[in-house]
């Protein structure tokens, strides 16, 4: 990272971000081209569950190359400044790269599908209906490499 003063290093600090964040950023590529796509997602150890429609361009790309990118900011404010170059914003992101794999076990699927749920609704064990269950796709990302970055002044609880 050019900008070893905006680094987080501090691990906790990081799967903070990652857990608090509401949309992840995928970067796909395929034949050169790049695609990036935001999905809902939630996070543990290690890994990036993504529920998702099981057909779609992001399934064709990830079917024919697993390798992502992500991104995930935990936005804070627009610092404003008294002349236009000046501004700024504060902000806390961590981006990284990982391999997906599909879930396809109806277990491991509703385990996935429990994160999300929680995350997003905020509790509770939902029920769901075997033949939507069928139907959704749920993507596992493990994280490879990741990196943390903030700008602005930031108290030890974020």
């Amino acid at each position: 990272m050019r900008r070893t003063d905006k680094e987080i290093t501090d691990e906790k600090i990081i799967h903070d971000i990652i857990s608090r964040s509401a949309i992840c950023r995928l970067g796909l590529v395929q034949d050169g081209a790049v695609y990036v796509v935001p999905v809902n997602y939630a996070y543990e150890d290690g890994f990036i569950y993504i529920h998702s429609a099981s057909e779609g361009k992001k399934i064709d790309i990830i079917r024919r190359n697993p390798q992502v990118s992500f991104e995930i900011e935990y936005f804070g404010e627009i610092v404003k400044g008294e002349i236009a170059c000046m501004w700024g914003m504060k902000y806390r992101s961590v981006m990284g790269t990982g391999t997906i794999a599909f879930i396809v076990d109806h277990d491991s699927k509703k385990g996935g599908l429990n994160l999300l749920m929680k995350k997003y609704s905020g509790g509770g064990k939902p029920d769901y209906d075997p033949a939507a269950l069928e139907k959704v796709l749920l993507l596992k990302l493990r994280i490879e490499s990741m990196t943390g970055k903030q700008s602005g002044e930031w108290d030890k609880e974020g």
